[in-house]
């Protein structure tokens, strides 16, 4: 049965695919300058601990154009550096070896822009001047540009019949490399999370971890691989049980990640069905989540980040036309009313390094569809082609695969 599901699935992709006319991406690589960053957080309080240890860290020179921000639903700590991106890639790879002694994670590059520099008490500074918000102006009109391309392509998929009235969308695309959000349509709708869930149990599990209330021993191992990897439901109800419930889950993510995660919410363990439809989340909550796991700024983040890279199927990189050296961290969800995925992809480069950016998919029926399995690899070929405009949207910018 699946050698013969399979071709047509392919050949569904493929037309879907060759339908799609990628506006060309804009050549931003050669104009760009680059900034460093240490840390992006929901607390402003931590943003400027962190800057107070940077700057003692790593000296006066550096000190002397340290920047806190507010950017991205959170706030970042910026060093005003620039340069271009091979200067960037080197000070950032040098403030990494020091940060790292002190398990202070890494400092990443992103592209220069307007900066919306803020104080302690969470006021913004004055403005950057005229040229610099005539850049900024231009920068988000690029990436108006590939938002669109996302927009445009539901639409024609709506028109074509493959996405019904009754189903909503969100979609997001964060790019690692130059610390842009790409595409954001949708993402505070709350919408069910069905097993997307899962990572932030993961979180819970570990922040409990790393507070000494929970150890995480060879049972424990076992059930998180299955939870994620293979998206057990009876796994992930042991790590709801084991963490009180989960109401007891939700007040922790509340007052601990309140400002990670505003729009989660944990009501119902999961059954074995599978039929869960109380949980939710929004996709500004998946990709924050994402940015801050990345960047080893949640308890356990690389063990998270291990769990999600398991070989199992997704709809970011499975049955997708990608390189096999492009690597994924994710996670699905499945229902009869919910069909999603959430990752991070990283691509290799030309130059050999790595450029990583997440990718949020969700798409929610209002009602359960007829024909479940039908329904579902449908939906997934179409979080499928997005991710296959993606891959070729952001590799355009950065030199790894060519819009066409």
């Amino acid at each position: 049965m699946i050698r013969q599901r399979e071709p047509k699935s392919r050949r569904w992709l493929s037309l879907f695919l060759s339908a799609a006319v990628l506006a060309p991406a804009p050549a931003l690589a050669a104009a760009r300058r680059y900034d460093v960053t240490y840390l992006w957080h929901a607390s402003l309080k931590q943003a400027f601990k962190r800057r107070r240890t940077v700057a003692n860290l790593l000296g006066p020179r550096v000190a002397e154009e340290l920047r806190v921000i507010a950017a991205d639903g959170g706030y970042g700590v910026i060093y005003l550096r620039q340069g271009d991106r091979r200067g960037a890639f080197a000070t950032a790879a040098a403030h990494s070896r020091v940060l790292r002694r002190q398990r202070l994670g890494k400092a990443w590059i992103v592209a220069s822009r307007q900066w919306i520099e803020v104080s302690a008490d969470g006021r913004n500074s004055p403005q950057a001047p005229a040229e610099s918000r005539a850049a900024a102006a231009g920068h988000s009109a690029e990436i108006r540009q590939l938002e669109g391309l996302v927009e445009a392509h539901v639409e024609k998929l709506r028109r074509e019949g493959k996405l019904a009235p009754d189903e909503r969308t969100a979609w997001s695309v964060y790019d690692f490399t130059t610390g842009e959000t790409l595409v954001e349509i949708n993402t505070n709708l709350e919408l069910q999370s069905a097993s997307l869930i899962k990572p932030f149990l993961a979180l819970a599990f570990m922040s409990q971890v790393e507070q000494g209330k929970l150890r995480y021993g060879r049972l424990g191992r076992r059930e998180m691989r299955r939870m994620i990897q293979l998206s057990d439901n009876a796994a992930a109800d042991w790590v709801l049980r084991r963490l009180g419930g989960p109401a007891a889950v939700q007040r922790l993510l509340s007052r601990r990640f309140a400002g990670l995660l505003p729009g989660v919410e944990i009501k119902e363990y999961i059954p074995r069905s599978g039929r869960t439809y109380r949980n939710k989340a929004t996709a500004g909550d998946y990709s924050r989540f994402l940015l801050a796991l990345w960047r080893d700024e949640l308890p356990g983040s690389p063990e998270i980040k291990r769990l999600m890279a398991l070989p199992k199927r997704d709809r970011l990189h499975t049955g997708v036309p990608l390189p096999k050296d492009v690597r994924v961290y994710s996670k699905t969800g499945s229902t009869s009313r919910l069909c999603g995925d959430i990752g991070v992809l990283m691509a290799k480069g030309p130059d050999g390094r790595r450029y990583a950016y997440t990718l949020i998919g969700i798409i929610e029926k209002e009602h359960r569809a007829r024909h479940y399995l039908r329904w579902l690899r449908a939906r997934g070929n179409v979080i499928r082609g997005v991710s296959y405009l993606m891959y070729r949207s952001v590799g355009a910018l950065h030199g790894f695969a060519a819009a066409r």
